[in-house]
């Protein structure tokens, strides 16, 4: 294999355009991810379906998007970026065609799991293009504007495609963004290349650069799981993500355009520009919290995970402890709570590359990134389980009262997600040799 480019090297026109076409893909993804959320009322109506149907949605394409991780990480080692991206897209394409047209919803919710296939390919197959066509030291700061730049594809599903629904029908906004995705299949099948002409496959990134690398080979299924789980530093990492990014991805992925709406009152066009605060917030928030953890190395989740994870239930419990509807400016000061979690959540991955060798490294970020989604879809799913238990489970029985009842249900996962965070962290710092390890007591007193 010829030699990588010298780390001076300054990435060309065509990485720069390849790059930005999987950016621009992995920001469609997110419209897609989060277009049913900025629509949640009219999808209750169209589908006559209760609150848990509803959160059955969100919870299967969250399922299959999180079961999908690891299987896509053996498909780009195998394939590379260029073919698992065209794919990814085709999926969510044939994914929202079958929403657009779905009459019942059995259809619907198959629609949901080829969309969450589809999504699962993008960013890990866009970070792997970005280990592959720019210089090493370049990879932190790539894979951070990716994240950043994806972010806008909730502003999209926000205001343009709440705006194309209410102007005209169901079928015509969904069949649109299914179009969309169908021209950037092609577009992605044109314009992607797996690695420079100059290298004959694509390159291995040595992890220490903070690149993201998909590693994957026989040890990275069972005895990498159990290496990565043995291993405190993993463990700590799945419960940061577990704890820090689910109640915004609930709140934007479904609840929070009904809650605003009906329980809080507020116009539509008010309530999504409360969801864009937080988007933006988030965006904004991610450069600096990413940059504090650089610095914090050995704190970051005293000084960042936690605080993040306070100032958001801290937030969470005003709104809904308010005996009427919350003023804009508390509303607004729970979108930026809530922002806190993505960038928070991140410092997972980074405590997944610290504390695991390259060649379980995807599967120690499959873990990882397992924990945030299996928190999201259990607070979607009991958010509407606790509505319908009230027979508020329709947007014609929805109500602020039975909103606050169902948004205790982020308390506990918080809570249990603190407790492990407390315990991991310990144990992470005794195996770095950062604190003492604890002497065990004599039976004999």
């Amino acid at each position: 294999m010829p030699p990588l480019s010298p780390a001076s090297a300054s990435p060309g026109w065509r990485a720069w355009t390849i790059w930005s076409v999987g950016v621009a893909a992995y920001v469609l993804a997110i419209t897609n991810r989060t277009s049913l959320g900025a629509v949640g009322v009219e999808a209750a109506d169209r589908f006559q379906a209760d609150a848990s149907t509803l959160a059955l949605f969100a919870v299967v394409q969250l399922a299959v998007y999180g079961g999908m991780q690891i299987p896509i990480g053996v498909l780009l080692d195998r394939y590379g970026s260029r073919p698992i991206i065209t794919i990814g897209m085709l999926l969510m394409a044939a994914g929202q065609l079958t929403m657009a047209l779905s009459p019942s919803v059995g259809i619907a919710i198959v629609a949901r799991v080829l969309l969450g296939a589809g999504d699962a390919a993008v960013f890990p197959a866009v970070l792997r293009l970005v280990a592959t066509w720019f210089p090493a030291q370049r990879g932190p700061l790539m894979v951070q504007f990716t994240g950043i730049i994806g972010q806008a594809g909730q502003l999209i599903a926000l205001v343009p495609v709440a705006a194309l629904l209410h102007a005209t029908s169901w079928s015509i906004t969904f069949g649109s963004i299914a179009g969309l995705g169908l021209l950037f299949t092609v577009l992605v099948w044109l314009v992607i290349r797996n690695h420079p002409p100059e290298r004959g496959a694509d390159v291995t990134v040595n992890t220490d650069t903070g690149v993201v690398r998909v590693v994957t080979s026989a040890i990275d299924t069972g005895v990498g799981i159990r290496a990565a789980w043995a291993h405190p530093g993993t463990r700590l990492a799945f419960w940061s993500h577990f704890t820090t990014p689910f109640a915004g991805t609930a709140f934007v992925l479904l609840w929070g355009m009904p809650f605003l709406t009906v329980g809080e009152g507020l116009r539509p066009a008010a309530a999504a520009g409360i969801i864009s605060i937080y988007v933006v917030a988030g965006m904004v928030l991610g450069p600096v919290i990413g940059d504090l953890s650089r610095r914090l190395p050995n704190h970051r989740s005293l000084a960042l995970v936690l605080p993040a994870v306070g100032v958001q239930a801290a937030a969470w419990i005003a709104v809904i402890a308010l005996p009427g509807p919350a003023p804009a400016w508390l509303l607004t000061v729970l979108a930026v709570a809530l922002a806190t979690g993505g960038p928070a959540s991140m410092i997972a991955f980074d405590h997944a590359r610290t504390h695991n060798p390259s060649h379980r490294l995807s599967t120690a970020t499959g873990v990882t990134n397992a924990g945030g989604f299996i928190a999201a879809l259990l607070a979607i799913f009991l958010i509407g389980l606790l509505l319908d238990v009230q027979g508020a489970g329709t947007p014609e029985t929805y109500s602020l009262d039975a909103f606050r009842l169902a948004f205790l249900a982020p308390l506990p996962l918080w809570a249990l997600g603190v407790t492990f965070i407390l315990v991991e962290r310990k144990r992470t710092r005794i195996r770095m040799g950062l604190d003492p390890e604890r002497r065990r007591r004599s039976p004999l007193g």
